[in-house]
């Protein structure tokens, strides 16, 4: 299915708008649709967006292809904007947001705003556009406290923050347009994306680059609970693999769904712990000896989580192409070249002199 979707861009275009572009995910989208050949504008204004990423990209992608893209520098919550961004648009991958949790807590306006206001925003500007469909970053933290395990679509529970308010919301309205408008709509709940750009810095860092940062840099690990806490880790290039999927998906029963984008496998803290430590320690002889430190849970999360990604099988073609491990793998040399650089060689330095241990 994928191969035939890349097939299909190649030889029939697009015209797409990436919002939060310079974001971790979007800038993977961006990246993935160059490749393809496909000119993109992606639009971000830079709050939580960062142009090294696009600076990544580029370079990436090398320089004839990058001339595809365009950046449009600006915000969601202008309606304006919205419209400059959506001009001549086919596809809206939708990706800005603020999404955190703890942020939300913090300032459950400023969330709203970014979330829903800057998505209707969208919405609107996508539709009087003429866009064919707009494919838009749901999230996992819609199912609340529903004890269901593995979350399926239709069994949601109370939400938990702000955050997950926002982005139940954001279902709703997109389905009111699909009925009211007849403006077509994909809905894509992730479940705790990682991978290379996710940014390990900053007061709300997810909990992959906040540990691969630390055992790196010598730093203290926390756990928030008992370790005993289960997240979906889904590798970033399954995300990209779906919203390539929902994007093109020509099946008229695929549009105005929300799908599940997971990998289904449930792992929790204390595994992610080893399993980040087990990466690194070849390179860190001291994270041998490392242990996490436990502190209180954190307000607003879900205790257990896993995603079926069934129906995103049956309607969309969906599965995941990358295991936790093989995600792990790839995210865990980013993060070294990034904040650790191998030391460089000497011309004729002998090799078991190359490099200090660690």
């Amino acid at each position: 299915m994928a191969d035939e979707v890349e097939q299909l861009l190649r030889e029939k275009p697009r015209r797409w708008l990436v919002t939060g572009a310079a974001g971790f995910i979007g800038s993977h989208l961006v990246e993935r649709l160059l490749e393809l050949d496909q000119p993109v504008l992606g639009l971000d204004n830079f709050a939580t967006g960062r142009r090294e990423n696009l600076a990544q990209v580029k370079k990436a992608v090398g320089a004839a292809r990058w001339k595809r893209f365009r950046l449009l520098e600006g915000d969601i919550r202008s309606r304006a904007t919205c419209r400059e961004a959506c001009d001549g648009a086919e596809i809206v991958l939708h990706q800005a947001a603020l999404g955190s949790v703890p942020a939300s807590l913090e300032d459950p306006l400023a969330a709203h705003d970014a979330n829903v206001t800057g998505f209707i925003n969208v919405l609107q500007a996508a539709r009087e556009a003429g866009a064919r469909r707009v494919v838009y970053a749901g999230s996992s933290a819609v199912y609340g406290d529903h004890p269901g395990v593995p979350s399926v679509e239709d069994a949601l529970g109370e939400p938990l923050s702000p955050y997950a308010v926002t982005k139940r919301v954001d279902e709703q309205y997109a389905a009111v347009f699909a009925r009211c408008y007849g403006f077509p709509s994909i809905g894509l709940r992730y479940f705790n994306v990682f991978g290379p750009r996710q940014d390990p810095r900053g007061a709300y860092l997810a909990v992959i680059p906040a540990w691969t940062a630390a055992m790196i840099r010598g730093e203290p690990v926390y756990i928030n609970g008992d370790g005993g806490t289960t997240r979906d880790f889904c590798y970033v290039g399954n995300v990209v693999h779906a919203n390539l999927l929902a994007a093109t998906t020509s099946r008229r029963h695929s549009l105005n769904q929300v799908y599940n984008i997971a990998a289904g496998e449930a792992t929790s803290l204390k595994l992610l712990f080893e399993l980040l430590r087990a990466r690194l320690a070849p390179r860190f002889a001291r994270l041998a000896a490392l242990e996490p430190q436990h502190r209180a849970f954190r307000p607003g999360d879900i205790p257990f989580s896993v995603g079926s990604f069934d129906k995103a099988a049956r309607l969309l073609g969906y599965a995941p192409r990358w295991r936790v491990d093989e995600g792990l793998a790839r995210t865990v040399d980013w993060y070294l070249e990034q904040l650790a650089p191998a030391p460089r060689r000497s011309p004729g330095a002998s090799p078991l002199h190359a490099a200090p241990a660690f």
